[in-house]
């Protein structure tokens, strides 16, 4: 038996005998505040997703659909993002450090006023992304597509 878990409230979201993954599928026009820590999230499809607040620290995400999703203030902290859709995602204020965006597609997310500290953004598209007042300290840009951004 899997469950979500609101992690202010500690009530549960939704549960079922199906993976974590399905679940989060299922449920995925609202998710905020969800804790969905060192959650397997591999190839999700969670696109257009309410993940306000939400915490996925140290969850695996490689390859997943989070375009268009909304991940304000979420924490992503070590996360693995590599090869992720965040295409026109809103990452406003959401905390990236550490978190491995390996030839992510960001392209016209909103990144403003998120950390990005020591995060690998090499190979990552971020086209037209927002990054005003973006914390991109230490953080890996080599390879990155950059152009547009602000």
């Amino acid at each position: 038996m899997y469950r979500i878990i609101n992690r202010f409230t500690h009530k549960v979201i939704c549960k079922g005998r199906k993976s974590v993954k399905e679940l989060a599928e299922e449920q995925k026009a609202d998710l905020s505040w969800a804790d969905l820590s060192r959650a397997n999230l591999s190839e999700a499809n969670l696109s257009e997703a309410n993940l306000l607040e939400a915490d996925l620290s140290w969850a695996d995400l490689f390859g997943a659909d989070l375009s268009r999703a909304n991940l304000f203030g979420a924490d992503l902290a070590k996360t693995n993002l590599s090869r992720a859709n965040l295409s026109r995602a809103n990452l406003s204020e959401a905390d990236l450090s550490r978190a491995n965006l390996f030839g992510a597609n960001l392209l016209k997310a909103d990144l403003s006023r998120a950390n990005l500290s020591e995060a690998d953004l090499s190979r990552a598209n971020l086209s037209q992304a927002d990054l005003l007042k973006a914390d991109l300290s230490r953080a890996n840009l080599s390879t990155a597509e950059l152009s547009e951004a602000d």
